[in-house]
């Protein structure tokens, strides 16, 4: 086998389990069986299986991104815009959380909170860089402060769900809350910043 296919096959591998399973339910040995590698091949290209997971999840969120970004918007109503790409950008924390992690591992393990500080760290990066070049706001320092804003304030309230949360109910019903009753006027503080 070629060496990027070997590496594509572990990824494929480990990503429909972890979707399958959970990350805390698969285990290296899983995933080496079912893209057919030794076990020591997948720590020849991944460090551990956080590490592999932290790929997966980053080339998901980098194409989610890039779609969500070139949707198209009415960018004249700057507060739709917005409030339209938080949400998706919410959508992406939940499908994250729900079909690549789970929320058992989230609530019950050590470990979840550094991962999950991790990719918000990353998601956060990601998302800022890439509404910075997007038109609408380019070369605007002051809605860029905004978005950030608005960003590092969704990201945290989201993020926070996966911790308070007792069950998958309780995760959604924080999500439609958030869309309905929070998500309006983080958006409004955003744009209030930019004037």
């Amino acid at each position: 086998m070629e060496i990027d296919n070997v590496k594509e096959n572990i990824i494929e591998a480990a990503q429909e389990l972890f979707r399958k399973y959970g990350y805390y339910k698969t285990s290296v040995n899983e995933i080496a069986k079912k893209a057919k590698v030794a076990k020591a091949t997948i720590y020849k290209y991944f460090e551990s299986k956080e590490v592999l997971l932290h790929y997966i999840l980053m080339d998901y969120i980098h194409d989610s991104v890039a779609e969500m970004i070139s949707s198209e918007y009415n960018v004249n109503d700057m507060e739709d815009y917005l409030s339209k790409l938080i949400f998706k950008t919410c959508r992406i924390t939940y499908i994250i959380c729900n079909e690549f992690i789970g929320w058992d591992f989230i609530r019950e393990s050590a470990n979840s909170q550094g991962l999950l500080k991790l990719l918000s760290d990353d998601l956060e990066i990601l998302l800022i860089k890439t509404f910075q070049e997007t038109i609408p706001i380019k070369n605007n320092e002051s809605l860029t402060g905004g978005v950030r804003f608005l960003i590092k304030a969704s990201k945290s309230i989201v993020f926070s769900y996966a911790f308070t949360s007792v069950s998958d109910s309780d995760v959604r019903k924080n999500f439609v809350s958030f869309q309905k009753e929070i998500l309006p006027y983080l958006v409004k503080a955003a744009i209030r910043e930019t004037a």
